[in-house]
């Protein structure tokens, strides 16, 4: 039976936006907006909150456990590509809010968590104007945070499509944007590339929460690891500091714990993204401290014998991918049709998938990204703001006649960027 403090209950009083309270009205899940979590890392300091790619049920069991074994604020997390119309797994934009209030209720989780969209990509004008759909439809979901993700077009309609799109978002939820595909040393963001998105954004009063870099990552199984540029992530959120703007790390996998340390210590960044890495540990594939799936001489993934799912069902998923031709870095898309396949293993089984998750992302949580004990840092900012609403960190000190739609397409003309090659660069 969960023991819940006087300090928990005041803050699941006030602190659950309006949709998780009309979802969920007798709930004991204390669903927060994605801002409670960044400000509960900033007030511990050099502390990042591990964002969770939910690729399966397993995955969201095992680090919600691990959040509250570190009582840590957490975000639980699911990207268009991942969780869309289009998507890749069997947990969506749609069904991540239930599952989780349902597992936080189980467990007894006393943590801050938030439900982030990360990701929601737009790519062109057609994303746009089904965004206008899709995203009210993800907050009547349970959604409490979101990525707006433009990075794959030009500047100037990157920050077009923010202000287009801002609307539609609540003013409570946490905000995220980006500058720079994501895709490793080609195309690294630049300080005057990140200072025109922010700088634009807050002309027209959008405070965003984070900014998401492509500072030298990238997603899924790497082979290298270059890793992330510190030194520049560091340099661009310096001369961000006057807007109040924390940093967004994705494609944590391929970088080791000392490098993902030095982001803790020497950037603002308080949200990290860790998907494949979490993936491959339920399933019972090896990963290094990378967190990189290990491959054999043959360039096929390992898989530890008694850990993850059953050898029989192992086998099923490789033969499953091999009749696909999938490479090791399609080996993701087996959460869609193997999910059903894995919630019907026996209990011992799934319960090691779950406590291995829960082993990786506790190790993580306390001993890299300096998360432990952040849990009542955010109910504390609920409690001193009474509310589910805790403001934008930023004020308005850009002229909004300098940032018409005119004179942004004017401005970008002169940025000096680099795209670097164009592909697939989604999660």
């Amino acid at each position: 039976m969960a023991q819940y403090s006087k300090d928990f209950l005041q803050a699941l009083e006030v602190g659950r936006p309006p949709n998780i309270v009309k979802l969920f009205p007798h709930s004991k899940a204390l669903i927060v907006s994605g801002k409670v979590i960044d400000r509960a890392m900033i007030a511990k300091g050099r502390a990042i909150a591990m964002a969770a790619n939910g690729r399966n049920a397993f995955v969201i069991r095992g680090v919600l456990r691990a959040a509250q074994r570190a009582n840590a604020a957490v975000i639980i997390e699911i990207a268009k590509s991942e969780g869309g119309t289009k998507a890749y797994c069997a947990v969506n934009y749609w069904n991540i809010a239930l599952l989780v209030d349902a597992f936080c209720n189980e467990y007894g989780i006393t943590v801050p968590v938030a439900i982030h969209a990360d990701h929601y990509g737009i790519k062109n004008e057609k994303d746009i104007a089904s965004a206008k759909v899709e995203i009210p439809s993800m907050f009547d979901a349970g959604i409490t945070s979101i990525a707006i993700d433009a990075s794959h077009m030009p500047d100037d309609r990157n920050l077009l499509a923010n202000i287009e799109l801002n609307p539609f978002v609540p003013k409570w939820a946490g905000l995220e944007t980006e500058v720079g595909e994501i895709k490793g040393k080609e195309g690294l963001s630049t300080v005057e590339e990140a200072l025109f998105l922010i700088r634009g954004l807050n002309a027209h009063s959008i405070f965003p929460d984070w900014i998401a870099l492509n500072n030298g990552t990238t997603h899924g199984i790497e082979e290298s690891d270059a890793g992330i540029q510190v030194g520049l992530t560091a340099e661009i959120h310096k001369a961000l500091e006057p807007y109040k703007v924390s940093g967004a790390q994705h494609g944590t996998s391929g970088n080791s714990s000392e490098r993902l340390r030095a982001i803790a210590n020497q950037t603002h960044t308080t949200k990290a993204n860790v998907a494949t890495a979490l993936q491959m540990i339920s399933w019972g594939v090896e990963v290094n401290d990378y967190g990189n799936a290990i491959l054999d001489s043959n360039k096929n993934l390992k898989k530890v014998p008694g850990a993850g799912v059953s050898e029989e069902v192992w086998a099923e998923m490789v033969e499953y991918a091999k009749s696909k031709e999938w490479k090791t870095g399609d080996f993701k898309k087996l959460n869609l049709p193997f999910e059903n396949r894995l919630l019907a293993l026996p209990s011992d089984v799934r319960e090691r998938m779950v406590k291995a998750v829960e082993d990786f992302a506790y190790n993580m949580m306390v001993n890299v990204f300096n998360g432990k004990d952040t849990a009542p840092l955010g109910i504390e900012a609920i409690l001193r703001a009474k509310s589910y609403d805790l403001g934008p960190k930023a004020t308005r000190i850009e002229d909004p006649a300098e940032w018409t739609p005119e004179k942004i397409v004017e401005r970008a003309k002169t940025l000096h960027t680099d795209k670097g090659p164009k592909g697939n660069f989604d999660d």
